[in-house]
């Protein structure tokens, strides 16, 4: 545990070097001109559209560093010949994989608070007081950070079997599916195919349902989720999380490094 933890330190130390932290920047530029934009709007309207950009704007932030760096986490340290000097040392190829997974983690997870601090100071500057339905974003919040993790595991799991090029377009392809699943599995349904509603419920149970992580709408009403779909979902995300991962390190230990 001590040797993943220190894998990960050192990659959020690297991710921020890399100035990642600069989208804090460009979030707070969108939030203060949404809060300038939609100040002339009725309350009522004006919150939901903040929510609505602002757990965007979180989601989109989030996804492209979890794409951008996750795909080049071991790619990178190959290109620089840094990964040799490391597994020299009483380092195992899983703690590898591990600490760099959990290093980017911690990255989003810092990121993100950040960025929800500041758009929770615009809904406050904007509404003049925060009331109990302004939890609601916190779930979302929530959410978003299980899809980010998931997005991490998939771009680490490529970024083992090929360059950053090949990487980014297959995670972002098994992104924009898996957020379409919802779409599919109705497709599917209606179709009267039998071929189409096999295919998509294959879909379904192969590839993570980001749309479903990705759910704002409830939260720019005020309106929390059931108890039961928060663990569901959170389960599923785990699981899906342990697989890429043992998938991840299977292929990295196989791989000739040489």
């Amino acid at each position: 545990m001590n040797r993943i933890a220190a894998i990960a330190v050192h990659t959020f130390k690297e991710s921020v070097r890399e100035r990642v932290l600069y989208t804090l920047v460009v979030f707070a530029i969108v939030m203060i001109g949404a809060g300038l934009i939609l100040g002339g709007v009725s309350v009522g309207i004006n919150q939901i559209a903040l929510v609505n950009l602002g757990l965007s704007a979180i989601s989109v932030f989030g996804l492209l560093i979890a794409v951008f760096i996750g795909i080049s986490l071991v790619w990178k340290e190959m290109e620089r010949r840094t990964l040799y000097n490391v597994l020299s040392k009483p380092v195992a190829r899983a703690e590898f994989i591990l600490g760099k997974f959990f290093g980017l983690v911690l990255t989003l997870v810092v990121n993100t608070a950040v960025m929800t601090a500041g758009f929770y100071l615009v809904l406050w500057y904007e509404k003049g007081r925060l009331t109990a339905a302004d939890v609601a974003p916190l779930q979302a919040i929530y959410f978003i950070l299980l899809q980010l993790a998931l997005v991490v595991g998939v771009a680490l799991l490529f970024s083992t079997i090929s360059g950053p090029a090949l990487s980014a377009l297959f995670t972002i392809s098994l992104y924009v599916i898996g957020s379409l699943l919802g779409d599919l599995r109705a497709f599917g349904e209606q179709s009267g195919s039998a071929a189409l509603r096999g295919a998509s419920y294959v879909l379904s149970v192969l590839l993570p349902d980001f749309g479903a992580l990705a759910d704002i709408a409830p939260a720019a009403h005020g309106e929390l989720l059931p108890a039961s779909r928060v663990l569901a979902q959170s389960l599923d995300a785990m699981l899906y999380g342990i697989v890429l991962l043992s998938a991840t390190v299977l292929i990295f230990e196989r791989r000739d490094l040489r």
